[in-house]
This record gives structure tokens, C-alpha cells and sequence, in this order.
């Protein structure tokens, strides 16, 4: 596969972890080859990917870093600890009451939060996700919100500067964010810029962030960037996390729920 010259530094540095992932190995001149540029450029973008801890740099190139999250697609994600989210999903519905306005993130652990909605009467949910739009349509009491923008066919949802722009326009009692990966130091992130870039929005206008992540994801570092922990008002996660990574999160100043 050949790509032309030209596409933004995010992209291609995007594209070189896609390449770790799907091969584990990557060279210098093979991928200055693959996307016409220079090998410094190449050394440039390894260099700022391992001090993202994205990968490991090897002479005359990279290895996958183990602890990477990458992006898988909605069905892919919905097979892993599926009886976990549902436990998260059912303890974080607990802490919404009728009359709240909340945002729903896209993910398989916020689609088990909106399976539990249908026993509110007044309720406002704004979602980009299409697959959560659908699954709360047509419940009494419950409005759908959603801000418009690009469909990103991997998350089923809808992102970019229209979703953006539009979400500025409301203000929300809490979001529940979905993330691929939480670092104690580098905070939370998703595989997808745009994601990113939308997630940092909805946390702008929510009155309180809760994160919904299991075990798995903690100690793990995606792509981008969304929001540092000290963003974060509550965390609900499952009773699989290791003791090393409880321990970081209690010395965080943040309310943390074990189900």
C-alpha cells in the first residue's frame, strides 16, 4: 500500500501505530518509502511516539509498545468484558435522577449505562453515538440530543468540528465517558483524534465527569490524549484492577467506585 505525500503529521503518525499493530515491527526506510517523506521526518515522528510511550525504538526503526490500546471497531470491543460493563453500566445509571440532562460518550460500556435509562421519565441524553440514539428511541420520558457531524464507522459515531461546534451550545449535569486507555500520569485516552478532541468538549460542558472503564484499561496509553486525571470527578471500574493501579487511583483526588 502506498500513500501519497502530504497527509498531516497526526494522520501519519496515526497510521504508523496501525502499521505496529497489524505487523509489530516497522523500519525507518520502510515507512519513509511508504509515506514519501524524508527518514528524519520518520526518526522525528518514532522519537515523539516513544515519548508517548506508543512504542519502543529499535535501531533502524520500531516495536509495538504491548500496552498501547488500539482501535478496535464496536463489535470487536463489545465481545471483551462484556459481563463487566454491564455491572459498570448498571452502577453508573445509579447515579442519575429524573431531570438530569447527561451525555452518553460512545462504547460498549456506555451502550450497557443506556440500557438501564428506560425506567426514567424525564431525562435528556445527548449522545454522537448512533447506536445508543437507537437503542433509546421511542422510550417515554427520555430525550435524544445529538450534535450532528462526521460518521466515524469504527464507534458508530458522529465526530468533527460540527459535533464540536454544536455541543458548545448546552451545558450537561454529568458525562459518562468511555475510554480505550487510563494512565495515572498521562491521563485518559482514545485511539482517534477526533474522538479526543469531541471528548474535551463534552467534558467543558458537564457539570461532573465520570469515566466508565474496565479493568483492562487501566495502565494503558492510547494514541490521543483527552483529558488529564485531575478532570475527572468519579471513576467506576471493576473489581479485576490490579492492587498497584488501585493504589495510584486512591492517591488521586477523585471518587472511586469498584464494582
Amino acid at each position: 500500500m502506498e500513500l501519497s505525500a502530504g497527509i498531516s503529521t497526526t494522520d501519519r503518525r496515526s497510521k504508523i501505530i496501525a502499521q505496529l499493530d497489524a505487523t509489530g515491527r516497522v523500519g525507518v526506510q520502510e515507512l519513509s518509502d511508504l509515506f514519501k517523506v524524508s527518514s528524519v521526518t520518520i526518526r522525528n515522528d518514532l522519537t515523539f511516539l516513544e515519548n508517548k510511550n506508543l512504542l519502543y525504538r529499535t535501531r533502524g526503526g520500531a516495536i509495538k509498545q504491548t500496552k498501547v490500546a488500539i482501535d478496535l471497531a464496536l463489535s470487536e470491543k463489545a465481545k471483551k468484558n462484556s459481563e463487566m460493563k454491564k455491572r459498570i453500566g448498571v452502577k453508573a445509571a445509579s447515579f442519575i435522577q429524573d431531570g438530569d440532562t447527561i451525555i452518553l460518550d460512545s462504547g460498549t460500556t456506555t451502550m450497557e449505562i443506556a440500557k438501564q435509562l428506560k425506567q426514567f421519565k424525564n431525562l435528556v441524553v445527548i449522545t454522537h453515538a448512533l447506536n445508543i440514539a437507537s437503542e433509546l428511541a421511542g422510550s417515554d420520558g427520555i430525550d435524544i440530543i445529538m450534535p450532528g457531524g462526521m460518521l466515524r464507522e469504527k464507534s458508530f459515531s458522529l465526530v468533527g468540528p460540527m459535533a464540536e461546534k454544536n455541543l458548545k451550545e448546552y451545558y450537561c449535569d454529568r458525562l459518562f465517558l468511555a475510554v480505550d486507555g487510563f494512565d495515572t500520569k498521562y491521563g485518559i485516552s482514545t485511539p482517534c483524534v477526533s474522538e479526543a478532541q469531541l471528548n474535551r468538549v463534552m467534558a467543558e460542558i458537564a457539570r461532573e465527569v465520570i469515566v466508565v472503564a474496565d479493568s483492562s484499561k487501566f495502565g494503558k496509553r492510547s494514541f490521543a490524549h483527552i483529558l488529564p486525571v485531575s478532570k475527572i470527578d468519579k471513576v467506576i471500574t471493576d473489581d479485576g484492577l490490579d492492587e498497584l493501579e488501585r493504589k495510584k487511583l486512591e492517591n488521586q483526588n477523585i471518587e472511586f467506585i469498584v464494582v
